[in-house]
């Protein structure tokens, strides 16, 4: 083995060739970054782009936070382009990349952040920003599925920022202080303020901020209320209170000031979430602090008449729930419990609407109008609103005056729910007790007014027992007021004597006076219940009156038995036939029969009333029932149908199957062609345009061309084709009953005529005219020599019928066809 390898060449390592073959590590030079001289704007934007350090964008916000005139008058939360680049670069670069650290680190450098986004600009810039990126999280849902956090990092960190910015209460009062400081002109201060109030009290912050809640909600299921900057009630609390700091911040002669107050204050009433940013903004005043009172009223006194009626009612809800407590279910007939409170909820009403007039009408308005502002509240709210009018003698005078014509109004007796009625039964019965004290002439005039007189007569004709009740409760108080002893009214029902009787009549010697707004301070009893749960036990702690079970008039009577022996006396007695049965008789409580039909209207008028009818099932069919047949009995007799046939199309066209009756739309349906073709031309003009203009629905509109379509074909003689479609042959088309006889002369002159006529008929034709034909055939000789003779064309021009103009080709073509097909025209190139 040793003879196969043969050494050619033997080479000994030295210490040099161990050295080059060692692997040396080579250290390459990085270059170093450049160290910004931060000295200007412009210098801040270009370390901000270029991804600094933390050490560089420490002192570029440094920079930006310092006092304005050390850095050549350039402030960052003015408006300017280069303020506007910084700001931007800061939201969409340095926040997303930069957050999280600065964050951990500590809260030196967040602030200083935070502070340079402490503007009108930087809010703008996280809002767009947010928006543009809830869009493409909502664009990327569609793709491919991402990574929950890649997707929602972004947005939550902006809500952080945004929720870092807006965190301090001084936050309205420094953007005004800055805004106000500025050197801009008045106009463009204006302007940025109305941009600020736009963003911040119309809801764009807030609006955006619950998108974003809702979408990372949706994203992930632990993700719930992110950020309290969308929940609406928080918001509305964290705004007022910075209103209300900045309230107390605003001097008395700073007139832009409270301008700007009033402006924001009125932008946040329409977030809807009134009583919120109320009870933040006017905290200290509602808790019976009255040196508030003088900043608050300045703010108020600015806003617009409609946003100081909103700001009025909110504050009069608030006082209910934080100092009026609910009443118990059973009523007292005593009414000095809670005195001081109500007091100091009529001090501060008083306090707030002072002299002016439009607060005063507005006050009477909630206590007496039409929309029952005052039914959500407690009784004790309505006495001390009452007691903050009584103050203004002319305003508690006026609200009497409504108060009594609104109780006897018909309208309002009979659609009015109950429980509005009894509170202005109660507001009337209070303010009738202030008037005696206060000034008894004008209460007995009052009383023998037509106004009393036709609001007790209303109310004792009205069919709910409930109204019937309040109106004797009101007639007697009045009358216990004003008459004397011997000459009162009173009224023998039981309900007079009840406790609930007596409890009205005792509303009258209700006495409260106005007292201090420090009292509020000692019966304040924050509730801690929802506004839904409040109104609710509210409702609930009013009477419930259960109603009294119907007395049944049927009884059973005692069935007797008759010896055999007494039918022998009944052989004589004669016998009777079973009379015809009643379908009304049928039922069991013979009191609930219904005896009063209606009858089938005779006028158009009636008609009209009938088909308008909501309460009355039998009238409203009958009305309908019988539309087609008087309409075209009355359509050429006189002008009853003319002068009423736009509102008789209107309301058939419209109508709609409220009791589901049977064979309703074949009835609607004749009554609309009734009105078609009593008046063609202008009808079917009528109905083509409210084909395409009218406010209908597609069924609508599908029978306004079945009736356009189905009423041509009748004018040219092929109804009773259509019969079997419209259910025409199910009514008797007759004349007008006055040209016809009575039913029983009818029958006999004209109906047992008619089969001698038939009979007659028949007989000429199957038996004379063949007679007289033969006869007349042999009497002109043989066939043979019959001649055929040719008339001139004169002589057939004579015999020849004069042709008939078309006017059925008229009145289609002008009311039916040009009308339909002009609009579809029209509709098509539009």
């Amino acid at each position: 083995m040793s003879d196969l390898l043969t050494a050619l060449h033997t080479r000994t390592r030295t210490e040099a060739d161990h050295a080059e073959h060692q692997l040396v590590p080579v250290e390459i030079p990085r270059p170093e970054k450049a160290v910004f001289a931060i000295q200007s704007p412009e210098d801040v934007l270009e370390a901000l782009k270029s991804k600094p350090d933390n050490p560089t964008l420490s002192r570029a916000l440094r920079w930006l936070n310092r006092p304005a005139q050390q850095v050549d008058d350039f402030n960052i939360k003015k408006p300017s382009p280069k303020s506007a680049q910084i700001i931007f670069t800061l939201v969409n670069d340095i926040v997303p990349d930069y957050w999280e650290t600065l964050s951990g680190e500590g809260g030196k450098k967040t602030s200083l952040l935070v502070q340079c986004l402490r503007s009108v600009a930087g809010v703008g810039a996280i809002t767009s920003r947010l928006r543009l990126l809830l869009t493409l999280m909502k664009d990327s849902q569609k793709s491919a599925e991402i990574a929950v956090v890649s997707k929602t990092q972004p947005v939550k960190i902006l809500l952080n920022v945004l929720e870092a910015v807006l965190t301090k209460e001084d936050f309205i009062t420094t953007i005004w202080h800055d805004i106000a400081g500025s050197s801009l002109l008045s106009s463009r201060n204006s302007l940025y303020w109305k941009e600020f109030s736009s963003l911040v009290a119309s809801g764009k912050v807030l609006s955006i901020a619950s998108e974003a809640n809702l979408t990372l909600g949706k994203l992930s299921s632990r993700i719930k209320d992110w950020t309290w900057v969308g929940d609406g009630s928080q918001y509305a609390a964290w705004l007022g209170r910075c209103m209300q700091h900045a309230v107390k911040g605003t001097k008395d002669d700073d007139v832009q000031g409270q301008k700007a107050l009033s402006q924001l204050l009125g932008k946040g009433l329409t977030l809807g979430y009134t009583d919120q940013l109320v009870r933040a903004t006017f905290l200290d005043l509602l808790s019976g602090d009255n040196h508030s009172l003088h900043e608050c009223k300045a703010p108020i006194a600015r806003l617009p008449a409609h946003e100081q009626k909103t700001l009025l009612y909110s504050i009069i809800r608030l006082l209910s729930k934080q100092h009026l407590p609910t009443e118990e279910p059973s009523r007292i007939l005593t009414h000095e419990s809670h005195s001081k409170a109500i007091g100091g909820v009529a001090a501060l009403i008083r306090a707030i609407i002072g002299d002016i007039p439009i607060l005063q009408d507005y006050l009477v308005e909630w206590l007496v109008g039409v929309s029952a502002d005052a039914v959500g509240q407690v009784h004790l709210a309505h006495r001390a609103v009452i007691a903050a009018l009584n103050s203004i003698p002319e305003q508690a005078n006026k609200a009497l005056q409504k108060a009594l014509t609104l109780f006897g109004d018909k309208l309002y007796i009979k659609h009015t729910p109950t429980l509005h009625q009894e509170v202005n039964a109660q507001v009337l019965l209070m303010l009738a007790g202030y008037a005696l004290r206060a000034d008894e002439t004008y209460l007995m005039h009052l009383s023998r007014s037509s106004v009393y007189l036709n609001a007790v007569s209303n109310r004792l004709a009205a069919s709910s027992q409930r109204a019937r009740f309040l109106g004797m409760v009101v007639g007697t108080a009045f009358s216990e007021l004003v008459d004397p002893k011997d000459k009162r009214m009173k009224f023998g029902a039981d309900e007079m004597n009840s406790s609930d009787g007596q409890w009205y009549r005792s509303l009258t010697s209700v006495k409260d006076s106005i007292g201090s707004i420090k009292d509020l301070k000692s019966t304040s009893t924050p509730s801690t219940m929802s506004s839904t749960q409040l109104s609710k036990s509210v409702t609930n702690n009013k009477a419930v009156r259960p109603k009294e079970p119907v007395q049944s008039t049927s009884k059973v009577l005692s069935i007797e038995e008759i010896d055999d022996s007494s039918e022998s006396e009944a052989e004589d007695l004669p016998m009777y036939e079973k009379p015809d049965s009643d379908p009304d008789d049928e039922d069991e409580d013979p009191t609930i029969v219904q005896r009063n039909r209606p009858t089938a209207p005779v006028y158009i008028r009636d008609l009209l009333a009938g088909l308008r009818e909501d309460e009355n099932f039998d009238r409203h069919r009958l009305a309908l029932s019988t539309a087609s047949s008087l309409i075209r009995r009355k359509a050429t007799f006189g002008t009853e149908v003319s002068d009423n046939i736009n509102e008789l199309a209107s309301i058939l066209v419209g109508l709609g199957d409220k009791w589901e009756m049977e064979n309703f739309q074949q009835m609607r349906l004749q009554g609309m062609i009734a009105v078609l073709t009593a008046e063609p031309l202008k009808m079917g003009q009528w109905f083509s345009r409210t084909f395409y203009n009218g406010d209908y629905s597609v069924g609508q509109r599908a029978s306004v061309l079945t009736v356009l379509g189905l009423g041509a074909r009748e004018l040219a003689a092929f109804g009773k084709e259509d019969a079997a479609l419209t259910g025409a042959n199910a009514t008797i088309e007759s004349s007008f009953p006055s040209k016809r006889l009575p039913d029983k002369l009818h029958k006999i002159y004209a109906l047992e005529a008619a089969p001698m006529d038939a009979l007659s008929n028949q007989l000429e034709k199957t038996m004379i005219q063949p007679m007289a034909a033969e006869a007349a055939d042999k009497f002109s000789g043989p066939n043979a020599l019959k001649v055929r003779t040719f008339s001139s064309r004169m002589a057939v021009e004579k015999k020849r019928k004069k042709p008939i103009p078309n006017a059925l080709a008229k009145v289609v073509a002008d009311g039916f066809f040009f009308p339909l097909t002009g609009r579809w025209r029209i509709h098509l190139q539009s």
